[in-house]
């Protein structure tokens, strides 16, 4: 997606190694005309697979998937790091470790807004190592829901998170794809939307 790219080389600051800040505009401050741009990319992409839910995981990920949930015109359910008290039961749950804050987090959502019938995308705004998207297919799967794709804002391309989802059989569409991150530069690869 040219727009996020330019939006990424003009606003996103690199740090250290292989650490993109989009704080500006995505992971903490939300700019919400790319996020309803974002949205419609994805309901555009995943109009004829009948989706009936779009799953993410909080926090950052609450923005695209609300503005691609709004496009497909169904709901969109977060699932939750911590615990709730008003959550009882029915709970579905997995693990996930987060490699960016290096903490293992039991996620979770209430299992009567997911059913055997729901065709699901699960949106997020990173892909690295592809926990945050297997924990999210794992809780999906407890449901009996199908996971129709993975979509994301940005890939990492340089990490293993693509191959994990691709190797479980379901299908990644990212916006925005980095090859590497050379001499302060990002390099992207082509995007699948």
């Amino acid at each position: 997606m040219q727009l996020l790219e330019e939006r990424i080389l003009t606003d996103g600051n690199i740090l250290g190694e292989n650490i993109l800040k989009v704080d500006n505009f995505l992971t903490h401050q939300v700019d919400y005309r790319l996020m309803k741009a974002i949205g419609k990319v994805f309901a555009q992409k995943y109009a004829e697979a009948g989706i009936t839910k779009v799953v993410t995981i909080e926090a950052s990920g609450i923005a695209p998937a609300v503005y691609a949930a709004e496009a497909m015109n169904v709901p969109m359910i977060f699932a939750k790091k911590h615990k709730n008290i008003t959550m009882t039961e029915g709970i579905l749950t997995a693990e996930v470790y987060s490699f960016t804050k290096q903490v293992t987090s039991t996620v979770s959502i209430a299992g009567k807004f997911l059913s055997k019938e729901d065709k699901v995308l699960i949106i997020d705004d990173f892909l690295a190592n592809g926990q945050a998207a297997k924990g999210l297919i794992e809780i999906i799967g407890q449901a009996g829901a199908q996971v129709v794709g993975v979509g994301i804002v940005i890939e990492k391309s340089f990490q293993d998170g693509r191959r994990l989802i691709e190797d479980m059989g379901i299908e990644v569409t990212s916006l925005a794809r980095i090859k590497n991150f050379e001499n302060g530069n990002l390099n992207f690869l082509e995007a699948d939307a």
